[in-house]
């Protein structure tokens, strides 16, 4: 029970930052692991699916929404300790979906990416630059600009990306690599912070012994969208992948291709993470479908 709750705290601590989870749902989160933690015999960390099924099979008097929340709870808890390499696979998969719909993910709009982007040439305008704004620089490239989740981002290693190679391979969740195009402008960003990265370091965010925390890259994007005049709460690495992900797909990029790039393994992650604003949806069936053409025709 012990190592459960030591993982459940760690994960707790990456929901306030990374989603600004209000205290109250973190709260929820901390009471629902814990009691499935309990209900497996402290084996929350270890369960597979069998244990899951199991285990979704004893909420079955309770209401669809208290399912609902029980069961997003414990599978952002696996996404997360697969994330971390704490486990070789995520078992969430077989725990009870009962039917409530997906709410659509946050993102930005063009003119939020394009402040963030004036607030860093800002401070690259200062005689000398800040090294620390040739990090964030190199950063907000790599998240927008090739849509990296932010554990893959933080563990670069300090070669990772060359001015001569347009693509990364990585390897994430669950294991399968994929291959992630990385623009001029995020290779030429990178070169200019890696000039300040002591060759010996093996990554290309270090931090003390080891590399940037997933953490502080949250407080990095969210200072920056404070200074960009964007609500802080609005925005986390998270938000800044989805947003490269839905200005691609508004940009007329294929659905599969952008699956690849995500490394998301089932088309319905993508086709949810990737939403289109209602007003372009509007604008297509108006200007597309075929009873347009007939209404032009009538008298």
């Amino acid at each position: 029970m012990s190592a459960d709750r030591d993982l459940i705290e760690r994960f707790l601590e990456m929901m306030a930052a990374q989603a600004g989870a209000a205290r109250n749902t973190i709260a929820a989160y901390r009471s629902d692991l814990l009691l499935a933690s309990e209900a497996l015999g402290g084996g929350l960390a270890d369960a597979d699916a069998a244990a899951l099924e199991r285990l979704g099979e004893s909420w079955l008097d309770l209401s669809r929404s208290s399912v609902a929340r029980k069961s997003a709870a414990l599978r952002r808890f696996y996404a997360f300790l697969a994330d971390e390499g704490l486990r070789g696979d995520d078992p969430g998969a077989a725990l009870p979906r009962p039917g409530t719909r997906r709410a659509l993910p946050r993102t930005l709009s063009h003119a939020d990416i394009e402040r963030l982007f004036a607030t860093i040439a800002a401070r690259l305008a200062r005689d000398p630059p800040d090294p620390n704004d040739r990090r964030m620089e190199a950063l907000l490239e790599l998240l927008y600009g090739s849509g990296l989740r932010a554990t893959e981002l933080v563990s670069l290693s300090r070669n990772a990306i060359q001015p001569d190679r347009p693509f990364l391979i990585l390897r994430g969740k669950g294991g399968r690599e994929r291959l992630v195009p990385v623009s001029d402008r995020a290779r030429a960003a990178v070169a200019r912070w890696r000039e300040h990265v002591a060759k010996e370091r093996p990554f290309l965010f270090p931090s003390g012994k080891g590399h940037l925390s997933r953490v502080r890259l949250y407080q990095l994007v969210r200072a920056l969208a404070a200074e960009s005049g964007i609500p802080p709460e609005r925005i986390s690495p998270h938000v800044l992948r989805h947003a490269f992900a839905t200005h691609l797909l508004e940009g007329g990029a294929d659905l599969r291709a952008l699956q690849s790039m995500l490394g998301h393994a089932d088309i319905a992650t993508t086709e949810i993470y990737t939403h289109v604003d209602s007003k372009r949806l509007v604008d297509l069936v108006n200007e597309r479908h075929p009873l347009v053409d007939v209404a032009k025709r009538a008298p």
